[in-house]
């Protein structure tokens, strides 16, 4: 892989990154996704409060209850947006459904232990622990190259 970069010649001038490759594979799709949404925020609340969050600052969203919770290293807060959405929107990324009500960030993962039942468990960076559903496990394993 070869990477140009160069300056803009005047400052009127869009920045412009231009991707020349044989296939359209995984790993490109990847790097357009993070790079279009890396100026995305996420708007979450909690204790009458607005914040704004980015996507890589969350490790998981949750659903409970018919809402749904962004978790980031220290902090809880509700947003609006559904989980289908979620999973829709962050596809391609380091995000994963692990479960029917979670989306893990797997950037934030420290490792995983097997668990009785075919199940996994992941230990994220912060020391919480999301449970993997077996349903799941087959499909992350081959994400992961295990």
């Amino acid at each position: 892989m070869k990477i140009i970069i160069e300056e803009k010649t005047s400052k009127d001038e869009e920045d412009t990154i231009i991707i020349r490759c044989d296939t359209l594979d995984d790993s490109i799709m990847k790097l357009i996704h993070q790079l279009k949404s890396k100026d995305e925020l996420l708007i979450g609340t909690a204790n009458e409060k607005i914040a704004r969050i980015r996507p890589q600052d969350v490790y998981y969203f949750e659903s409970v209850d018919h809402k749904v919770f962004l978790y980031t290293e220290k902090d809880v807060y509700e947003i609006k947006q559904k989980l289908y959405e979620i999973e829709d929107t962050y596809q391609g990324m380091d995000y994963f459904r692990v479960s029917k009500s979670v989306i893990l960030n797997l950037s934030k993962i420290q490792h995983l232990s097997p668990v009785l039942g075919s199940r996994l468990e992941a230990t994220l960076l912060n020391g919480e622990r999301i449970m993997i559903s077996r349903q799941y496990v087959a499909a992350l394993k081959v994400l992961l190259g295990i």
